[in-house]
């Protein structure tokens, strides 16, 4: 009986009282946590962009104008037949104008008209492949072939050599790079489409430098000017 009373008397120690205290407020502190962590990871899923459905809607994802996975460019704008026609112009000239700057660095005798020749290379080389980019996202069929006027003047310029090649190259291309000049111009003021905007600056940058290099030569003549006038100006 007195080891009963004196069991029944005997009170906690303090110690494992504070111990059991801490534990309980750990599991409560524990269990508040995973309660949150279980939330945020609920409100990440459900803030990931959903997967994209072919809407025509332009959602800041790509670079406006371009094509989603199903080719759809709704977002680009309009397009029209004069930014048909830009497309198949800039293709047009690098069928012939990549050819001839490859003919200058054989044919030519002058350094300048090689010089002109390999920025013709280079500026339509990345010009023709954004140009086949651009017409298939727009779904704008363009040429594989330069017209048969544009081959006769490849012809001519690969029957000659030296000074007359000179001649015939940068007067050939002076006054082609002239015409097309205007074209873009006249695209780029008039147009709505945002991949043509870009197309026509790209355009426009490139045969800046080419009608630069060209009249660095020294070699156009002043029928050529009056030539690409003639094209460019409307009548009165």
């Amino acid at each position: 009986m007195r080891l009963r009373r004196r069991l029944a008397t005997r009170t906690v120690p303090p110690r494992f009282t504070a111990v059991t205290v801490a534990a309980a407020i750990l599991i409560a502190v524990a269990t508040i946590l995973l309660t949150l962590q279980g939330s945020n990871s609920q409100a990440d899923v459900g803030a990931l962009p959903a997967a994209d459905s072919g809407s025509n809607q332009y959602d800041g994802t790509r670079p406006q104008g371009a094509a989603d996975a199903s080719g759809n460019v709704s977002a680009a704008g309009p397009l029209t037949q004069l930014d048909k026609d830009l497309l198949v112009a800039v293709r047009r000239a690098g069928l012939w104008e990549l050819p001839a700057g490859r003919l200058a660095q054989t044919n030519a005798s002058s350094e300048a008209v090689k010089r002109a020749g390999l920025h013709l290379m280079d500026g339509h080389s990345k010009l023709d492949q954004m140009v086949r980019e651009d017409a298939k996202i727009l779904g704008v069929e363009i040429p594989n072939e330069a017209t048969e006027e544009q081959q006769g003047w490849v012809e001519e310029m690969r029957n000659a050599k030296g000074a007359e090649f000179d001649r015939i190259f940068t007067n050939l291309l002076r006054a082609a790079h002239g015409k097309v000049f205007a074209t873009i111009a006249q695209a780029r003021g008039a147009t709505q489409n945002d991949l043509i905007r870009r197309h026509a600056r790209e355009a426009n940058q490139t045969v800046l430098d080419h009608l630069e290099v060209l009249e660095d030569t020294g070699l156009v003549t002043p029928e050529t000017f009056a030539d690409v006038e003639k094209t460019v100006v409307p009548p009165k």
